[in-house]
């Protein structure tokens, strides 16, 4: 049914209800109009129009059902669908709904390959930089703590101290432009895989936060794909360095486990916790990693009470396992 005779159809069934009871109903109007009478007639017209609005909201309640969905869907919350109303699924609301849903399938998907796009992009450009900071700023600062370290065997004494303070300097700097090249460019998880890249970086981060961390991983781990890997890999990174930077926390617990058929990443701290309506780049950024990897990343926060962090992401079959 069109919503044109949708409409029509509930009008035509409460008029034909107050023209059935003014029929039968023993009610007169005289001339001029008494009290009692006006009464009832303004009684009549009130229910009448009670009636047409809640039949009304009721026809249209679909159409206020897909504007809310409108003003609140989220491409990198995938999945929000309306159920098409009626059985037999016809009616321009229905149809309306279906274009809807479809035109949901569309972006989803469209946003999903761009971002894998971006994503892959950024870990090409982070491979790049981090090999250039290996090869030349790396090896330049080994170079010059060389150069000091020799200088400094033959200084006399005034001029030791100070270069002493240089080499030190040097060398601090260079384990910073080591561990940017570690945070941009995972090697161990290249080398050693997944679980001991994890160890790596939580080790990583507990020695220059000084935050607690709380290790829970699997060694029956299935064989991932490195794009599913990485992607671990980087929320693991983000829900770190937000616990570290926002979340104000003391203690991180961070687990890995192969549960069925999906591997479960957890990162939980016991910080002030996070509003939804406050996400930032951090957090969006690891929604669209979740869509690249096929995961469900779900969030749970109550301000005062800490983070956890959940990515879910399908393990591979047994026919991706022997490829």
């Amino acid at each position: 049914m069109s919503l044109f005779w949708r409409i029509f159809g509930l009008n035509a069934l409460v008029l034909g209800t107050a023209t059935a009871l003014l029929l039968w109903a023993p009610v007169t109007v005289s001339v001029p109009v008494l009290l009692t009478e006006a009464l009832i007639l303004v009684g009549g017209l009130a229910v009448m129009l009670v009636a047409n609005g809640a039949l009304l909201r009721w026809g249209l309640a679909p159409l206020d059902r897909l504007t809310k969905l409108m003003t609140t869907v989220d491409l990198l919350r995938p999945g929000q669908r309306l159920p098409v109303p009626g059985v037999r699924g016809g009616g321009e609301v229905a149809e309306l709904i279906r274009t809807f849903n479809a035109m949901l399938d569309r972006l989803e998907q469209e946003r999903a390959t761009s971002s894998a796009q971006v994503l892959l992009a950024q870990e090409a450009e982070r491979r790049r930089i981090a090999q250039e900071l290996h090869d030349e700023v790396g090896q330049s600062m080994t170079a010059t703590l060389l150069v000091l370290k020799r200088a400094a065997d033959d200084a006399p004494q005034p001029l030791l101290e100070e270069l002493q303070q240089a080499q030190e300097i040097t060398r601090e700097s260079l384990d910073e432009v080591r561990r940017l090249v570690r945070r941009l460019r995972p090697g161990v998880l290249d080398d050693l895989g997944l679980a001991s890249a994890l160890v790596s970086l939580t080790q990583d981060f507990a020695t220059h936060t000084g935050l607690r961390v709380v290790r829970r991983l699997d060694t029956d781990l299935p064989v991932l794909g490195r794009e599913i890997e990485l992607v671990l890999y980087r929320v693991a990174q983000e829900s770190l360095t937000n616990a570290a930077r926002h979340a104000e926390a003391g203690r991180v617990e961070v687990s890995l486990r192969h549960t069925g058929e999906t591997v479960l990443l957890e990162i939980a701290d016991d910080g002030r916790g996070i509003e939804a309506a406050r996400e930032g780049a951090g957090i969006r950024g690891m929604r669209e990693r979740a869509l690249l990897a096929g995961a469900t990343l779900d969030i749970t926060s109550t301000p005062g009470t800490g983070t956890r962090i959940r990515l879910a992401t399908p393990a591979p079959g047994e026919q991706h396992e022997h490829a």
